[in-house]
């Protein structure tokens, strides 16, 4: 069967914003055995998205139309799909008032325009939105159906999973199983990995496996089809110790959505133990990544920016002749940081980040140059130097110290 993902939206053809929501969708539906085939990327425009979902439901049984469900005239998605349709909008009356409460409880005067939200087309059934105030839509015509979801990831990606998904599994009916699971590593290139893990998994072929590189880790996905789901998982489990017997030191974890943070904040919850940190090139990036998992206030009470050598004299009381000898971008002082930050917060574990995150050299050392001092309670304190490809970017570059810094804290924790 053939399903068509049709993404709308000015910012898209543009190419001002990258298209992530059509590849979460078209894994998911991978899944489900439910391939989509064509994907169809369209502007705001009414008469030219309604040639497109018209066209859409000549070669599609499943045609879903993302984007453009919001309160201001230019969303166009849900009306334009109900005339495609030759029907009208109604008001989901329950949504509707609880659209208006949400505004209430945050003292925002709310438009006309936002009653928009709430509608979805006459026949159809609402889908809900888990963490937003737009209605989707499951609508069914001819044997063919037409989903509506919303635009913004966070929403799109809610959405799919709570609303979509249930209704898609009990919807079609296939005998084909799919049973698939994602391995997270970091610190290896990505053909590298690729050229070990299919050395060691040759013998394995009812097992596919393929790689996904994002910005902080390698995912590698194992996918087993139409076998018995004990069976599926058996080989799945062989093929992953298989893999971690020479890829272990690089992996963090099993899951989608896992993130190294968030390994690392549970494992040192498990333990009780307090982390802090002084950052120099990663400018509190460190801290910030920590805190956005739940419960990190389990494990981190606070640390430090110290961006200018001056500040790392003054707040962690580093001497002024250590950094004077070895310079800011050091082994010395990343253990010094390290220490420091970890004494003044009594906490268990101190992480120092100092290096260049360019794009201009600093100490005579190149862009993508990292020190990172890691100062555990009881143990010597450890260091480790990166070297980061400049040309990534200074972004990227911070983001990666970090990664790596939550690395060095999870192996150490593990060993």
């Amino acid at each position: 069967m053939d399903a068509e993902i049709i993404s709308v939206g000015n910012e898209l053809v543009l190419g001002q914003i990258t298209n992530t929501n059509v590849a979460y969708l078209a894994a998911k539906l991978t899944q489900l055995d439910l391939t989509a085939t064509y994907q169809t990327t369209v502007d705001d425009d009414r008469i030219r998205l309604e040639r497109v979902i018209n066209h859409a439901l000549t070669r599609s049984q499943l045609v879903f139309v993302c984007g453009g469900l919001g309160p201001t005239t230019d969303d166009i998605t849900m009306p334009t799909v109900a005339a495609t349709m030759g029907v009208s909008l109604q008001t989901d009356q329950r949504h509707w008032k609880w659209i208006q409460e949400k505004f209430n409880q945050r003292q925002i005067s709310m438009e006309p325009e936002n009653i928009r939200q709430a509608k979805y087309l006459v026949g159809g059934e609402p889908l809900a939105n888990p963490v937003g105030l737009a209605l989707g839509c499951w609508y069914e015509t001819g044997g063919k159906v037409i989903v509506v979801l919303p635009g913004p990831p966070a929403e799109f990606k809610a959405m799919v999973d709570k609303s979509l998904l249930p209704k898609l599994q009990d919807y079609y009916h296939t005998e084909k199983q799919i049973i698939s699971r994602t391995l997270n590593f970091l610190g290896r290139p990505e053909s590298q990995l690729m050229d070990e893990i299919a050395t060691v998994t040759k013998n394995e072929k009812a097992v596919v496996i393929t790689s996904y590189v994002q910005p902080t880790a390698i995912q590698v996905r194992l996918t087993v089809r139409d076998l018995p789901f004990e069976e599926a998982n058996q080989r799945i489990d062989r093929v992953q110790a298989a893999i971690l017997q020479v890829e272990e030191p690089y992996f963090f974890g099993v899951g989608d959505n896992l993130t190294l943070a968030e390994v690392v904040v549970n494992l040192l919850r498990a333990r009780h133990l307090k982390l802090t940190a002084a950052e120099s090139l990663t400018g509190g990036l460190f801290q910030s990544t920590v805190c956005s998992v739940p419960g990190a206030s389990n494990v981190f009470d606070g640390g430090f920016v110290t961006y200018a050598a001056s500040a790392k004299e003054k707040l962690l009381d580093i001497p002024a002749m250590l950094i004077s000898k070895h310079g800011v971008v050091s082994s010395e002082t990343a253990a010094a940081m390290g220490e420091g930050c970890r004494e003044k917060f009594h906490a268990d574990i101190g992480i120092g980040f100092t290096g260049v995150a360019g794009p201009d050299s600093l100490e005579g050392q190149p862009a993508g140059t990292v020190w990172i001092g890691l100062a555990i309670k009881g143990r010597p304190t450890v260091t480790r130097q990166l070297h980061l490809a400049a040309y990534i970017g200074r972004q990227a570059i911070r983001t990666l110290s970090v990664q790596y810094g939550l690395q060095m804290i999870y192996r150490e924790l593990k060993n």
